[in-house]
C-alpha cells in the first residue's frame, strides 16, 4: 500500500520537478534556497498527497504548496534580524559602481520584474514565465480567475511603463499607447 502510494505520488509529482525549481530559484532569489522551496514544498506534498484527487490538475496542486511555503518562509525570516558582517558590507559599499548600459538589457526586463509588487509578480512569473493558463494560477493561488487575469494585466502593464521610461533614460524613444475604445 505504502509503496503504491509512493509510486503514485512519484508519477504525479516529480516531473513537475523542473517548473518548481525554476519557479522557486526566482521567488528566493538563488539556486540554494530555491532547491530549499522545492523540497519543503514536495514535504508538504507528500505528507498531505492522501487528500490528493487522481485526475485533478497535480501541478497546480504543487504551485499551491510552493507558494504557501514561500509565504510562510517570507513570514519566518521578516521576524527575524538582519545580521551582516561589517567587513562584507563596507566592502560591498565601496566597491558599488552602478552600470550604465546603452541600451535595454536582459538585466532592464529583470530590474523591472523584480519592481513589482508580489501579487503582480507572482502572476506574471506563473502565467508569462512558467506558461501556467489562467486556470492554474488560479488554483495555485486560490484566487478567482479574474483576478489572476487583472493582476496579469496591471503587472504587463507596469512592467511595460518600467521598460518605457527606462529607455527614454537611454535616449530610446517609444511610441505612445494606444487608447482602445
Amino acid at each position: 500500500m505504502a509503496r503504491r502510494l509512493r509510486d503514485e505520488f512519484n508519477d504525479a509529482a516529480l516531473p513537475h520537478a523542473a517548473a518548481l525549481l525554476r519557479t522557486a530559484m526566482r521567488l528566493c532569489g538563488g539556486r540554494d534556497a530555491g532547491e530549499d522551496l522545492v523540497q519543503e514544498t514536495y514535504l508538504q506534498a507528500w505528507r498531505s498527497f492522501a487528500r490528493f484527487e487522481p485526475g485533478t490538475n497535480c501541478r497546480a496542486w504543487l504551485y499551491k504548496f510552493l507558494i504557501y511555503s514561500h509565504s510562510r518562509l517570507r513570514r519566518d525570516q521578516s521576524r527575524r534580524p538582519v545580521v551582516t558582517s561589517l567587513e562584507t558590507a563596507t566592502e560591498s559599499a565601496l566597491l558599488f559602481d552602478p552600470p550604465t548600459p546603452d541600451t535595454l538589457t536582459a538585466t532592464s526586463v529583470k530590474a523591472a520584474f523584480d519592481s513589482l509588487p508580489d501579487a503582480f509578480r507572482l502572476v506574471v512569473l506563473l502565467v508569462d514565465v512558467e506558461q501556467l493558463s489562467y486556470r492554474e494560477a488560479a488554483d495555485a493561488l486560490d484566487v478567482p480567475i479574474g483576478t489572476v487575469m487583472s493582476r496579469l494585466n496591471r503587472g504587463r502593464r507596469l512592467m511595460r511603463q518600467a521598460l518605457v521610461e527606462q529607455a527614454a533614460s537611454y535616449g530610446i524613444a517609444s511610441q505612445p499607447e494606444r487608447k482602445r475604445g
